[in-house]
């Protein structure tokens, strides 16, 4: 069995995660980190744990020996965190430290999109977990990419429920003021556009497009919905051709024949995509569950991909689509 440490154990990615390794066949949950929760039992903090993780408790500090940790704690937080955690424990981090200067002392962090990296990601001890818009939009992006297809820019707008703010309660993910609500925010200036384009900028070599991306808060708690679109001078069964051959070995990713919307996968690991052409643009519609394909659930199959293991072990989740 892997043994696993979880470090900043009560906001949602934590919960997310927990939620999907207490039922993973090949894992044991050995400590869950704390400080500001210590002693107290998980499922007073993540209630929907009761019955599935009666009788943890929330560490303070690492007190076991692990296979690999997950540190979903703050933005910034996690090299302080990495002080404490022994060199042979595999680390995969939920935050954006790591992201963009993927080198921490004796660490190298591979950038854990599997359907861009899994190869690189069976290899590493050391995962920068991409952010949930990021995985969203290059997801909608890789195949042109990889076909050297991107010439002029990306236009793109996306919406998040409000649990991509996390748990700690500000003025615009309030219940009041999400509820019947709905803004933009960071718009072209959003921190997940460095690591896309730090992505494509190294798939495709000549990429010197700009990216144009609106992020939207919704009105909703969980899931996220893309559109991008791009001038392409491709027929609109050649790039559903070029999409389908570039996920048929990637077992989360799925391009759909019909019109998507966010229900379809929440409560999933999936991403669907679906692709349409009006005039010369090619337009490309994602959709994901932001705190599992975008945060947790990718994390878990990171860790699949580490130790060997069949990529959607543990994640063969349904959706809650009603």
């Amino acid at each position: 069995m892997i043994k696993i440490g979880i470090v900043g154990g009560t906001g949602y990615t934590a919960g997310e995660l927990i939620r999907l390794l207490v039922h993973h066949p090949k894992v044991d949950i050995k400590t869950i980190i704390s400080k500001s929760s210590y002693g107290k039992l998980v499922h007073l903090i993540h209630k929907d744990l009761l019955g599935d993780i009666n009788n943890i408790k929330f560490s303070k500090n690492l007190d076991e020996i692990i296979d690999v940790m997950f540190i979903c704690s703050a933005h910034g937080q996690s090299k302080k965190e990495l002080i404490h955690v022994p060199e042979y424990v595999k680390v995969i981090d939920l935050s954006q430290d790591f992201r963009i200067f993927n080198k921490f002392q004796k660490r190298n962090f591979v950038y854990g999109l599997p359907e861009l990296k899994k190869e690189l990601i069976k290899k590493s001890s050391n995962i920068a977990n991409p952010g949930c818009f990021a995985t969203s939009i290059l997801l909608s992006i890789l195949p042109l990419a990889i076909k050297n297809l991107i010439k002029k820019s990306i236009h793109i707008s996306a919406i998040t429920g409000s649990t991509g703010s996390g748990k700690k309660l500000s003025d615009t993910n309030h219940f009041s003021w999400r509820n019947n609500n709905i803004s933009t925010y960071k718009i072209f200036k959003h921190q997940h556009l460095k690591e896309i384009i730090k992505n494509i900028s190294e798939i495709q070599k000549d990429f010197n497009s700009e990216i144009y991306f609106i992020p939207y808060r919704g009105n909703f708690s969980r899931g996220i919905i893309t559109t991008m679109y791009t001038n392409n001078n491709l027929s609109l069964d050649k790039n559903i051709k070029i999409y389908k051959e570039y996920y048929s070995d990637h077992p989360f990713v799925y391009v759909s024949d019909d019109v998507i919307d966010i229900k379809q996968v929440i409560n999933t690991n999936k991403c669907f995509l679906f692709i349409k052409k009006e005039k010369n643009q090619l337009i490309i519609v994602s959709v994901l569950d932001n705190l599992l394909k975008g945060a947790s659930g990718q994390a878990v199959q990171n860790m699949n991909l580490m130790f060997n293991l069949n990529e959607d072990c543990g994640l063969k989740l349904k959706s809650i689509n009603f």
